[in-house]
């Protein structure tokens, strides 16, 4: 998934975004087709409520930079986007690893949430900012068609390194605050149900949602 193979259309703009996230240089990517690009995803299947694996604490990255690791970011990547996701964590797709991704962007499905820019997130490290919690509707793809309202903290701290080992630290607020938390739980072996204060906030997305206004899955 490092390169794409040598051909003779030039790029459109659907590969120059896929090269970007993949890590490929745009100078590389001159030589390759957005058809070719998607030949190089990997949608993975996503382990549901219930596997073990989604229920162990997940060990840390230990070297940066490697191709494995960026593969993997790849993975992430992929299948967080063929599911219209707005994250997505190592361990639901079967690596037992300290790694998330998340974005929400312009996403039709979740209109009304504010943006969360693209991030890598290695090796988190969350420092909640006070006490205050709040309650919000959360779903995950891990546990598909249902719908909880979870308490979050409002305010945290987040620090942690991007694919290449680069630090990143970032105080955040509101939803921002919440996809990570969110995120990081499948890294130690949490999904949301279990974070819910009363089981009666727990029901089918299409019971509570009659008219398909969603919240971002995972």
């Amino acid at each position: 998934m490092g390169v794409f193979p040598d051909c003779t259309v030039f790029p459109d703009e659907g590969a120059l975004s896929y090269a970007s996230r993949a890590g490929v240089s745009t100078r590389d990517a001159t030589t390759a087709s957005f058809y070719e690009a998607k030949a190089l995803m990997a949608v993975r299947p996503v382990l549901k409520m219930g596997h073990p694996l989604l229920a162990r604490v997940a060990p840390p990255v230990e070297r940066f930079g490697t191709r494995e690791l960026r593969d993997l970011v790849v993975d992430l990547d992929d299948t967080m986007r063929a599911l219209n996701g707005a994250g997505l964590a190592a361990p639901q797709i079967g690596v037992p690893l300290r790694v998330v991704l998340f974005e929400v962007d312009a996403n039709p499905r979740y209109p009304h949430v504010e943006p969360v820019p693209y991030t890598v997130l290695v090796n988190p490290e969350l420092t909640p900012l006070g006490d205050e919690t709040e309650e919000a509707w959360e779903g995950c793809l891990s546990v598909p068609g249902l719908r909880g309202l979870v308490p979050r903290y409002k305010s945290l701290r987040y620090r942690g390194h991007d694919v290449e080992g680069r630090p990143i630290d970032r105080t955040v607020h509101g939803f921002h605050a919440r996809v990570v938390q969110h995120e990081v739980d499948h890294l130690d072996g949490i999904l949301y149900p279990m974070r819910l204060r009363d089981l009666r906030n727990l029901g089918y997305e299409d019971t509570l949602f009659p008219d398909g206004l969603a919240v971002p899955p995972d």
